[in-house]
């Protein structure tokens, strides 16, 4: 740091400048500015974020770069050499990374000399020993260092010094491992081959022994061998290293490598140099087999199976076809499988990630060799445990094969599941599995049907991935294979059916035909999403029933699993026909939607032949008369028939598809529906909302019956019970686990009746003894034994009630769950109706029992099912309907019924218990009154436009409103009544500012409610309520068009009086209440003083005047003794806002007085902030006497006019605050001459004047009131352009105004006048003649 004083950073100077003093201390300051930039980035280098170290990297070389040859370079050479030595491991690295840069950017400094300093520095020999290991790290880096900078291979003798350094360090194996080594490594890997011949016999001794001692001596020797093989052979001679010798020893060195890389979990590099070499000596059986399986895999060691495991990975792109299978076929994908089954578990490390990418990247390089990419597919979908593949069903790597790999693919899968080979598996046990299985279960059926199973799922997922590109016969040759061997099975081979000539070595059973047909309506679903259409324009389901009627059509050759009936096969054709006809119609939406069902139901007919058959039968019906019926059918006539309408029978089956857990059904009753709602009837919604009604749901079980997917469960238990044999150990605590809660639960459910049994037991074997003891000792063998066996009997009979009592309760809760699912899609059909048909007048019909499934699933939402149906219910209730665009404009004679629930749904709201319900009912009855808004009394009658001409009263007639004012008035006020009277009422102010702002005129009614609750008999807290709902209320623009003349001015008057009633007792609040009360009183009394002024109402001020002059002493004198609670300043704030629309000022004297009490020279404030900090003497602003202020404001009054004159000129020369001191000033002279503070004396004699009075005597106004910066700007424009101000003209007509108004209206009236012609008032012209002497230089 001492250099650094004698740097010269700035420019050179003369010598004559350098002899100033002046001079020299600026230099010395531009030295210390760039000394600290200089010295940021050593610190910025040692930081942890990259960004940070490698900017100030670079803003260090360009600093240097500047400066070559100044004392900047040996400091920073210093700086980073002493950071290789610090004690933060993280910033080493750093310091090194600087230093190679510096060394890589500036060649003339040396590397043996900075080499050289390092080892002085860092001194071994010399060290202290609590600074050995900085000092061994520092040798290490600085090394590495040297490395880095790219300019170490060139210089062959700072090269040996280097490697003499590093194998010095080597001995340090405490500190810093193997970290020498392998930095020799990689430094003799960039050297060339002429310089490494001459290093190496010093790196390497002539002996295996030591070559086989650790990773890093083998990577030289096999360093050595690729680069030197001559020099090496000479050095050691001909070397076998794969000999029976070398084995083990190899196996030792890799099984400490695999250790070595244990946390940063990536692969040697020494296991690849060894895979390549054994791959250029054709040994690589022998290093895979003896070096890998049965040496390294010999014992169990996590980190050597990883090693082996990524080894694999990576050497899949460098095998042959013929060593790929050795390689799927060995010890090291076995214990692969074993790891992806045991590592299911929590809390296990997952090396599948790993292998997806490394088998992802072999795909993707082989793309033009499809047999490559087919044999890698096959190796690992036969890695199987106990017939079940361990890799998943939808594994992401086949979007890399090519169309004719996944072709093959495909084939390869549709054989093994006709005919499995399970030979040609590597199968495998886990060890739990071993020790806990029987040997009955180990047979081929049950592999078969573990092989098939997943054989048929990933069919379906390849056809189902996106990603995958797919040829449209690729999808119809799985489709058509999943449909023929789910539903049909071969009597004789036939050309004409490929499905036929496939040959079955096991049979199928009814549960692989289960797991087929499950995977095939799930394929059904991806072809209606996914694909939906064909590339000749037909719907995927109508091919695939095309296939099926033609297997149909084919007795000879294909027979279904169950036959079908003459009236199951007539359904079948009638369905066939209807298709045509629709296909006819194809152009037609409605047309589309009725076929997709019918397609839909029509497949089904071979899952539940029965049901099928009869929906079928139906659906057929209500398509025909769906489309013969006419656009404009009246409901009178679909009512006459006897028969139900098509749209009810046609509801029904949409509920009985709804109740099945599939989606493509729910998605299909969906489409439907949106179709055939225009037509729907009151009872077919009644038929909908008797499922969501949760009383009629829980009784009426047998209209529709919710289906639970017995299938998908069934394969999730049977899932689960091949997991559970994987992972017995743990299912085995779990058991006994359970065993314990069972006991417990037993405990708890002994019940009376039991005990009286187990009584009678015991004293009919005399088992409990009486007053004899005798009798214990007459209880024989036998006896014991009768008795032992009825209470195993009694104990079995209570252990079978207590389960049936518990299966009976999961059954109930299970029904329960189906059935809030079963709902949940219901509400599909009515989110349909909301969206599609918002005029419908059945929609109306929603809003109460949408409204009940809120309200109970609000109390009783604790299970997932019970919050799905409430956030579903809630959004379809105040997204799709409430706040809809569109809503019914044809209520007919349904208004009185409207009317009737609007009153009924209000009082709901008010009964709730929780406002959030409450706000639900609330809504409701807003868009009732909207919808009945909305609607005419009587709609006119259709008319020509002649017609139209000639009738000049129609337009009256419709505009007349369906809407009760009266009666909904009646409604709402009760409502709101009950709002500002009970306390525990749920409803909210913004319900009621909701209504207000939709209905201005229903506003207008319930005002006066407010107004009676704003004073009074009510406690404060409505009171405050009261106020703030008026507040908002007359805030609105909407409400004052809706009176009449001067209604609205004798509303502003009437609510003033209260206001003026209610700030009585304004300051003296003790509760909370009475402060908001007071606080919102005043925001109110604000509000009516802005309308009246902006409004330019004629109101009388006088009486809240003088209240609020005669509360001004008291608030003034709490504030200032501090007494106040914490709402208080908030209170005077409010006051002064008010005081300022009465034309009233806040005195300024409180915020001068403040700024005093801290320049007090006694108060010990002044002396803790003199200690903190303070100016010299030559820069404080000294304080002007008394008399010299008078004097310069004598001045001031002198030069008034001519300032007033000039103002452009004086602003432009003047500083910005020169008129702000001024102005201060004349308001301090204003407030020295007024009698008291804040009650200036009253400037006009007149008797009539509101300032005669005590209350307007009191004014507190200290000074004129301030003009606006526009009048301001206005004055000073007229000025300039030699105009009159405006104040002038105004002035005169306020003195004529006023003189006027003192002569022939009475005292009450002048406030009126004062608001009525937008002056701000009266009580200011003596103060305004006191501003006009005072600008003239004569005395007021």
């Amino acid at each position: 740091m001492a250099e650094l004083g004698s740097v010269d950073v700035a420019e050179p100077m003369s010598p004559a400048e350098a002899t100033k003093s002046g001079a020299g201390s600026a230099d010395r300051h531009d030295l210390l500015q760039h000394s600290r930039e200089f010295l940021d980035f050593f610190w910025d280098i040692a930081k942890p974020e990259q960004e940070t170290r490698l900017e100030a990297t670079e803003k260090l070389l360009e600093y240097l770069r500047a400066r070559p040859k100044g004392s900047e370079m040996d400091y920073a050479l210093q700086r980073l050499i002493t950071g290789l030595g610090v004690g933060r491991e993280t910033a080493r690295p750093c310091y090194s990374l600087a230093l190679a840069q510096l060394l890589q950017s500036f060649e003339d400094l040396t590397l043996c000399e900075v080499l050289q300093q390092i080892q002085e520095k860092y001194d071994l020999q010399k060290v202290k020993k609590a600074m050995v290991r900085p000092a061994l790290f520092a040798h290490l880096f600085g090394v590495l260092a040297l490395f880095q900078s790219g300019r170490l291979v060139k210089d062959q003798e700072t090269l040996l010094k280097c490697v003499k350094l590093l194998q010095d360090l080597s001995h340090h194996h405490n500190h810093l491992q193997e970290q020498p080594q392998k930095a020799l490594v990689d430094i003799l890997s960039e050297v060339p081959e002429s310089m490494l011949k001459d290093i190496l016999p010093k790196v390497l001794k002539a002996d295996m022994a030591v070559v086989l001692s650790s990773p890093e001596n083998l990577e030289l020797f096999l360093l050595a061998r690729r680069k030197v093989p001559a020099k090496l052979e000479k050095l050691l001679g001909p070397v076998d290293l794969f000999s029976n010798e070398n084995i083990p020893r190899l196996v030792n060195v890799l099984r400490v490598a695999a250790a070595s890389v244990k946390k940063e979990r990536k692969l040697p590099t020494l296991a690849l140099d060894l895979l390549r070499l054994a791959l250029e000596e054709n040994k690589f059986p022998r290093f895979w087999s003896e070096v890998l399986e049965q040496g390294l895999l010999q014992k169990p060691f996590p980190p050597a199976s990883f090693l082996c495991f990524r080894l694999l990975g990576a050497a899949l792109p460098l095998l042959s076809k013929k060593q790929l299978q050795l390689v799927m076929r060995g010890v090291i994908i076995q214990q692969y499988g074993e790891h992806l089954v045991t590592a299911k578990l929590p809390d296990r490390f997952k090396f599948a990630p790993e292998m997806d990418a490394y088998v992802g990247t072999f795909l993707e390089g082989c793309q033009d060799d499809p047999e490559r990419q087919l044999a890698m597919l096959v190796a690992f979908s036969s890695i199987t445990n106990q017939g079940h593949p361990v890799v998943p069903t939808f594994w992401r790597v086949v979007r890399f094969l090519s169309p004719r790999a996944l072709k093959d693919y495909v084939a390869w899968l549709q054989d093994m599941f006709l005919q499995p080979n399970l030979d040609s598996l590597v199968d495998f046990s886990t060890s739990n599995q071993k020790k806990n299985q029987d040997a009955s279960v180990h047979v081929p059926e049950r592999a078969v049907f573990r092989l098939r199973k997943w054989i048929i799922l990933r069919l379906v997922s390849i056809v189902e991935n996106a990603q995958v590109e797919k040829e449209e016969a690729l999808v119809e040759e799985v489709a058509r294979f999943c449909l023929f061997h789910s539903f049909f099975e071969t009597k004789k081979p036939t050309p004409q059916i490929p499905e036929t000539e496939q040959q079955l070595s096991f049979a199928l059973d009814s549960r692989t035909r289960e797991v087929v047909c499950n995977a095939f309506f799930s394929l059904l679903q991806a072809l209606s999403t996914q694909f939906k259409q064909t590339t000749d324009g037909q719907p995927w389901t109508y091919r695939l029933v095309q296939f099926t009627d033609m297997l149909l059509n084919q007795n000879r050759n294909v027979a279904t699993i169950t036959a079908f009936t003459e009236q199951q096969r007539q359904a079948w054709d009638q369905m066939l026909q209807t298709l045509k006809g629709l296909e006819a119609r194809s152009k037609e939406v409605k047309a589309k939607a009725f076929q997709h069902l019918l397609l839909l139901v029509g497949i089904h007919l071979f899952k539940s032949p029965t049901e099928s058959c009869d929906l079928l039968g139906d659906i057929q019906t209500c398509i025909k008369k769906s489309l013969e019926e006419k656009p404009r059918r009246t409901r009178s006539k679909a009512t006459e028939s006897q028969e139900p309408p098509w749209v009810e029978v046609l509801v029904e089956i949409l509920l009985s598809l709804l109740a099945k857990p599939s989606h493509l059904m729910r998605q299909v009753a969906r489409s439907v529906f949106g179709h055939i709602c225009s037509h729907l009837t009151p009872h077919a919604l009644q038929l909908i909302l008797d499922v969501l009604n949760p009383n009629k749901s829980q009784d009426e079980d047998d209209n529709v019956v919710v289906t639970d997917d017995s299938d998908e469960t069934q394969l999730k238990t049977k899932t689960a019970k091949d997991k559970s044999q994987e992972n017995s150990d743990s299912e085995e605590e779990e058991e006994s686990d359970e065993e314990e809660s069972d006991e417990e639960s037993r405990d708890r459910d002994v019940d009376q009746g039991f005990r009286e049994q187990l009584m009678a037991v015991l004293q009919q074997g005399k088992a409990l003894g009486g007053v004899d003891s005798e009798d214990e000792e007459e209880l024989g063998d036998e006896a014991m034994m009768a008795l032992d066996q009825n209470l195993a009997s009694l104990f079995a009979e209570q252990k079978l009630r207590i389960q049936a009592k518990k299966d009976e309760k999961s059954k109930l809760q299970k029904e329960k769950v189906l059935r809030r699912n079963f709902q949940i899609r219901v509400l599909d059909l009515v989110e349909v109706l909301v969206t599609k048909q918002p005029e419908n007048l059945l929609v109306l019909e929603l809003l109460e029992p949408l409204l009940n499934i809120i309200r109970r699933s609000m109390r009783t939402s604790s299970s997932k099912q019970e919050q799905d149906l409430l956030h579903k219910t809630a959004r379809i209730f105040t997204h799709q309907l409430c706040r809809s665009r569109h809503y019914c404009h044809d209520v007919g004679n349904h208004a009185e019924a409207l009317h009737a629930q609007v009153e009924r749904l209000v009082e709901q709201a008010g009964h709730q218990a929780d406002s959030s319900v409450a706000l639900y009912f609330f809504n409701a009855s807003l868009y009732l009154l909207r919808v009945l808004k909305g609607n005419t009394v009587s709609a006119p009658p259709l008319k020509t436009p002649k017609k139209q001409k000639a009738g000049t009263k129609a337009p009256e007639a419709q505009t007349t409103s369906c809407l009760d004012l009266k009666r909904v008035t009646l409604v709402y006020s009760s409502a709101l009544s009950s709002f500002l009277t009970k306390r525990n009422n749920p409803l909210t102010i913004p319900m009621f500012l909701a209504l207000f702002c939709r209905h201005p005129v229903l506003c207008k009614n319930l005002i006066p409610v407010l107004v009676q609750h704003v004073a009074g008999k009510v406690q404060p807290r409505q009171q405050s309520q009261a106020c703030m709902l008026l507040q908002k209320a007359l805030s609105m623009g909407e409400l004052k068009p809706c009176y009449e003349g001067s209604e609205w001015e004798q509303l502003i008057s009437q609510i003033l009086e209260k206001v003026t009633e209610n700030l009585q007792t304004l300051g003296k609040a003790q509760t909370k209440p009475e402060q908001q009360k007071e606080l919102s009183s005043l925001e109110l009394l604000i509000t009516l003083l802005k309308m009246a002024h902006l409004q330019k109402l004629t109101v009388d001020l006088t009486a809240i005047l003088g209240l609020l002059q005669g509360l001004q002493p008291g608030l003034q004198q709490s504030l200032q003794q501090g007494g106040h609670t914490a709402g208080s300043s908030r209170l005077y704030d409010l006051y002064w806002q008010a005081m300022k629309f009465l034309g009233v000022q806040r005195p300024k004297s409180e915020k001068k007085d403040a700024k005093e009490i801290p320049s007090d020279p006694q108060g010990p404030v002044s002396l803790k902030r003199k200690k903190k900090g303070f100016l010299p003497e030559t820069k404080k602003r000294k304080k002007r006497k008394p008399e010299v202020a008078a004097a310069e404001e004598g001045a001031t009054k002198e030069g008034a006019a001519e300032e007033g004159a000039k103002p452009a000129a004086a602003s432009e020369n003047q500083p910005p605050s020169s008129g702000k001191k001024r102005r201060r000033r004349k308001r301090a002279k204003a407030s020295a001459q007024s009698p008291a503070n804040g009650k200036p004396a009253a400037s006009s004699p007149d008797p009539c004047s509101p300032l005669t009075n005590p209350g307007a005597s009191a004014s507190p106004s200290p000074s004129p009131p301030a003009k606006t910066p526009k009048l301001r700007k206005k004055q000073k424009l007229a000025e300039v352009n030699g105009v009159p101000p405006p104040e002038s003209a105004g002035k005169k007509q306020q003195k004529e105004l006023s003189g006027k108004s003192l002569q022939s209206d009475p005292p009450q009236k002048k406030a009126r006048l004062a608001l009525a012609n937008g002056n701000a008032s009266l009580l200011q012209s003596g103060a305004k003649k006191k501003k006009t002497h005072l600008k003239k230089g004569g005395k007021p």
